[in-house]
């Protein structure tokens, strides 16, 4: 049997608008940095992320906050995204492409709605492209967070022995 490694192309950061929940942005987190993500970050966390972005260990026990930066931003206008770099959201609308169909840009940004809400219209529309996971309803927001990942390192990656 051979050993099969896939090299990520590019580069990607993720992270999540609004989110409440230390544990998702830790599973996150963790998610991101078994992807390879090259960071993450949050738009306006919820005061009890801010307060416990250190203390993140219950839900990311690959303590992620080592290996990865972390950005944090009050407002979506406050973002800092490379020249090159494409903002991806991840919202269920009509007009979102389906993930499975969806081209993922070498560099690119990907952001998340909250827990329990939407991504912001100021977010929408900066983003450059919007997609939706092909679900019956809304999935957790590191769930869907880590099935973006995978989708981008299994469409982009590249295979070698």
């Amino acid at each position: 049997m051979t050993d099969i490694t896939i090299i990520a192309r590019g580069y990607f950061s993720i992270g999540v608008q609004n989110i409440s929940k230390p544990m998702n942005l830790g599973n996150l987190i963790r998610s991101a940095h078994a992807f390879g993500a090259n960071s993450v970050f949050t738009v306006n966390p919820h005061q009890r992320v801010k307060e416990n972005i250190t203390k993140l260990n219950k839900s990311d026990t690959s303590k992620s906050g080592l290996h990865l930066p972390y950005f944090e931003w009050q407002k979506i206008d406050d973002m800092m995204i490379p020249k090159g770099c494409k903002l991806v959201g991840i919202e269920i609308t009509d007009d979102a492409d389906d993930l499975p169909n969806f081209v993922h840009p070498i560099q690119a940004m990907y952001i998340l709605g909250p827990e329990k809400g939407s991504l912001s219209p100021d977010t929408l529309q900066k983003c450059d492209f919007i997609i939706k996971i092909p679900t019956k309803f809304s999935l957790n927001v590191a769930i869907a967070g880590a099935i973006v990942m995978y989708d981008r390192l299994k469409t982009i990656g590249k295979k070698t022995k």
